[in-house]
Parts: C-alpha cells; structure tokens; sequence
C-alpha cells in the first residue's frame, strides 16, 4: 500500500524563488548545518522555512591504524573546511554571491568515541570512533555498576578502559568529548553538547535534563584511587538542550571554517549534537510515539518511549531526543559500507568491459532489481561486519557471504540478502521494542542513503519492522538538514516554542514523502532471512577466530 503526502503549492516562478533565496543568503536570514559522517562531511545551508539553499560536501573514510579506528585530526580540520569551501563554490555558482553572512550555525556528527585533549588543547590520544570495540572489560564493569546498559562505543566505556589500560595520558587530560563537541570547541570557545550527544557520552537524567548525578558520583568512586587531577564533570562536556544558545562563531573560529576570511564572525551557534538526534529532527520524530531508521555506514533505529523499559537490554541503548525525551535505540555498527563495497566491484566490471556507468546509476539499478528476488533472498546469506557487532555480542566482524548448494544464486538475490543484512542486527533490537517490550509506534520514518532509491530499501524496512515506513522527499539530506533546523530553532525558541510544534507546525506542515506498507509475502520472507541470519552468526564468530587481520 502506497500513500503520498500533499505537495506544496507552487505559487511562485522559478525566478521568483531564487530571488527569495539570494536575499536570504544576502542578508543571513539562513542557518547552517554541518554534519561528520562515517564517509561524508556533508553542509546543508537552509533559509528560514528550513528549504535547502545550498549543499557541500567533503567524501572521507576511517582508517584502521594498529587496530583503531580512526580519523587523523588534519583529515577532520581539512575535511571541515573542504566541505565548508564547496559549500560556498556551489552558492557562488547558483546565485552569484560570495557566502559570508549565516544566522546560525550547528555542528553535528557520527556519536560516541572518545577525543581527550590536554590544558592546551593538544590531542592526548588518537580518536576513537563509534566503531572501536575494544572496550569489552570497561562496559561491562559500568553496565554492572551503574545497572544501566553502557554500550562499548560510548564515550565513558573508552574513558574507563584507559583507566583500566592504565593510560598516562589521563594526567593531563582536560577536556574529553565527542567529534561534535570538539569541532564546536574550535568554533566558539565553548565546552558543550547538547542533550542527545550526551547521551551517547553518559547516561542521563531525562527529569534533570544533565548526566545522571548517581552515576556520576559512582563513577568518581571507581577512579578515587588513580588520584587523578578531575573528577567527571570536570572533563566532560556541558549539557545543553535544543534551543538554548551554545556561543558565537569567534574571529579564529570563522577563520579555521573559512581560510580564505570571508566568513563573518559573532554568528549564533546552537547545541551540538549527535547523529542520532538529528536524525530525529530530520524525521519529525521528537515526540513519543514516533520512531525512525538511519541507514548507511552504520544503522540505528530509535523509538522515543512514553515510559521505562521493563528492564535493562544490552542490546537497547537509552538516549534522549535534542529536548530530553527519553529514546530507546537499536544502534548497529554495520550498515552498508560491505554493500557499498559489492557496488564498487560492479563498477569495476563495468569499467572493465568498457560502460560508463556512474555509481549513482548503479546504485539505483542494482538495488531496484533485487525487488526481482525471492522473498527470503534464496537461501543466500550475507553479514557485512567490518568491525563488531554489539546486538550480536561480536567484538571483531568479517564481512561474509555463504550459500547452500541449492541456494537461488542470482544477481537479484544477492542485492537483496546485502540489503536485507543491512537491516539485520538493527531488526533483532527492534524485534525487542516492539515485540517484547510492545512499544508502541504511530509513525516511522526512514531517511538516510539506504532509501535514496524509491520504494526499496523503504519496503525492505517495513518489512523488518511489521509497520508502514514514510520516506521524506528529503530523506537523503538527512542529518545535516536536521542540525540546520535545529539552528533555526534556537531562532525562535525565544518565543516559546517547544521542538515538537515547531517541526509539525513550521516545517513538516506541507512535507512531502510516501508511505509504504509491506505484505505478509514481504515480512514473512524478512523473518525467514532473519532465521538463517541468527542460525549462521556462528560462521561469523568462527570467521573471526580462523581469519585473522
């Protein structure tokens, strides 16, 4: 079943909205939003209706270095101003004007890891991003400690496990934060994030809207003994909540965005925040009993709850929407980056037999034609773990594909079983939400790269979750879009809108987006992969032992 939102009426020429549009670059009337993904830097500038302006984007990848993952902290400040840089290329080139005056700026990027900095702000250690799992010991003593599930990619789990390791570098440490954070540090001055960030550093207290005081006082108790020179609160961030003002865009900070100096300083900066909360905003899904799915390099899926969990889930982690709410995420580590890898190899086929075909256009063929495969993907079986998997308690992942001898080995099969286990660890944490647990979910929405092809990986996701998926006209701009609208919101905070209105009210009033509903055909086929997929993560684990790196 397929439903479509109404359009906005077009009242205006073409000519007319890009007048519209030049004065709102003109004269600031605009925010910007800045997002670090796991393979793109990606600027979405917005006017003050939320429409897209103008986009940059800076591609990149993480890289394994002596067993961490990580970004070098030149390829983060370059990758920064690149993105920025093309940002105001392709606003020169449409409108024939210089960028130089914004309204506000957010910064928003991939959650968790850990950046520690020393009183001079030199980079103690390497960062270690969300997909490091070598923090095994230190979640699970915190989980135990705290009774409150610590995922190993959250910032305290990396904390403690040098505390464990017995990191030197933890004398010097002052200041210790998330990806976000560090770049609005650059930027402002200010050791902040907001609430959902956070909420991927230490567990909150959604009443008191800061880190849970219990906690941190437990946490202080397990490191008295190492007397280091802080305690908690003094290294992390501060906690900031959508709205509120988080600083202004200092004369040095406009020039490490802008190198060539025609950025102006003094601009608002609102809350960092993570990728998870701005999925949220990109989705319309802040308010309780709604829900929506990220996928791409890693995939997470949140459902903000009207009460508690019955019980602690190590599979389940508790964040928080931008204002507060309370948000139980199923987040897996592996996305499409193995799919992305299948495509690349078709491109080379291509290349190799002389047709031009670009990425884009593969994509899209490719993951139209596994509409073509057999409902459960013919026996095929695929898990695309570059690195471990907490949902399926993994701590290492080799990206494999096995088959049955009779299995349906064909090129629509294949695409889908990629497809389908991209969804995989995402959906066993799901199945817990609203199977077990009976969360209930009026809307869900999809946005990110996976569903950038009409009507498939939009099915796929319905599929997984039994329910109807919406997919926004905007779904691919995603986060980067969602940390704009947050810096437009901290515009109009002061007249005491909460988030909720001002996302149905103001900017998803005319949205336009499709619904989707799948067939029993369609889910029962999902739950049957799903069979094959829990039965075979023992040739996962056993990859892992024999396949060394």
């Amino acid at each position: 079943m397929e439903m479509s939102y109404n359009r906005r009426n077009d009242y205006f020429s073409l000519e007319d909205v890009k007048l519209d549009h030049r004065t709102s670059i003109v004269e600031g009337r605009n925010a910007l939003g800045i997002e670090f993904g796991s393979t793109r830097i990606k600027a979405v500038l917005v006017d003050e209706a939320g429409e897209v302006l103008g986009i940059g984007i800076h591609d990149w990848e993480n890289s394994l270095i002596e067993g961490i993952w990580t970004y070098p902290l030149e390829e983060i400040h370059e990758g920064l101003q690149d993105c920025y840089r093309s940002l105001k290329a392709q606003v020169q080139e449409q409108y024939g004007i210089k960028l130089s005056k914004i309204g506000a700026i957010g910064i928003s990027a991939m959650m968790h890891g850990y950046m520690a900095f020393d009183r001079d702000g030199k980079l103690l250690s390497p960062f270690q991003t969300w997909r490091n799992s070598n923090t095994q010991q230190a979640a699970d003593m915190l989980t135990e400690r705290f009774d409150f599930n610590i995922p190993l990619r959250w910032t305290i789990a990396h904390l403690y496990q040098c505390v464990l390791d017995g990191e030197a570098h933890l004398y010097q440490a002052d200041f210790v934060t998330t990806l976000d954070s560090y770049i609005h540090f650059c930027l402002t001055g200010q050791k902040v994030t907001g609430i959902g960030d956070a909420a991927g550093i230490f567990p909150i207290d959604s009443d008191k809207l800061d880190y849970d005081e219990n906690m941190v006082n437990q946490f202080d108790e397990l490191i008295q003994d190492k007397q280091y020179p802080w305690k908690l609160r003094d290294v992390l961030p501060k906690v900031l909540t959508a709205g509120e003002m988080a600083g202004q865009l200092t004369s040095e900070g406009a020039l490490f965005l802008d190198p060539e100096g025609d950025l102006q300083a003094g601009v608002p900066l609102c809350p960092p925040e993570g990728d998870a909360g701005t999925g949220m905003v990109a989705t319309n899904s802040v308010a309780p009993r709604t829900g929506n799915v990220s996928a791409g390099t890693s995939t997470f899926a949140m459902l903000v709850l009207e009460k508690r969990l019955s019980r602690l889930y190590r599979e389940i982690d508790m964040v928080t929407t931008p204002t507060g709410f309370p948000v139980a995420m199923s987040h897996a580590n592996n996305g499409t980056s193995d799919l992305n890898a299948w495509v690349g190899i078709f491109k080379d086929f291509a290349d190799l037999m002389g047709i031009q075909a670009d990425m884009g256009t593969l994509f899209e063929k490719l993951y139209t034609h596994s509409l073509e495969g057999d409902k459960d993907c013919g026996g095929i079986l695929s898990y695309g773990y570059l690195s471990g998997e907490g949902i399926t308690h993994l701590s290492e992942g080799r990206p494999l594909l096995a088959r049955t001898p009779d299995a349906r080995f064909n090129l629509a099969n294949l695409m889908r079983a990629h497809l389908f286990t991209s969804l995989g660890a995402v959906k066993m944490g799901m199945d817990i939400l609203l199977k077990d647990e009976q969360v209930k979910a009026e809307r869900i929405t999809g946005h990110g790269g996976f569903f950038k092809t009409p009507g498939v990986g939009q099915l796929y996701l319905s599929a997984a979750v039994g329910a109807p998926v919406t997919v926004m006209k905007n779904a691919g701009e995603g986060g980067p879009w969602g940390m704009a609208l947050l810096a437009l919101y901290m515009k109009v905070k002061a007249e005491g809108e909460s988030l909720e209105d001002f996302l149905e009210k103001r900017i998803f009033k005319d949205a336009v987006g499709t619904t989707l509903e799948a067939g029993e055909e369609e889910i029962k086929g999902f739950e049957d992969f799903m069979s094959r997929y829990k039965e075979g993560l023992e040739i996962e684990k056993a990859a892992c032992e024999h396949l060394k790196q």
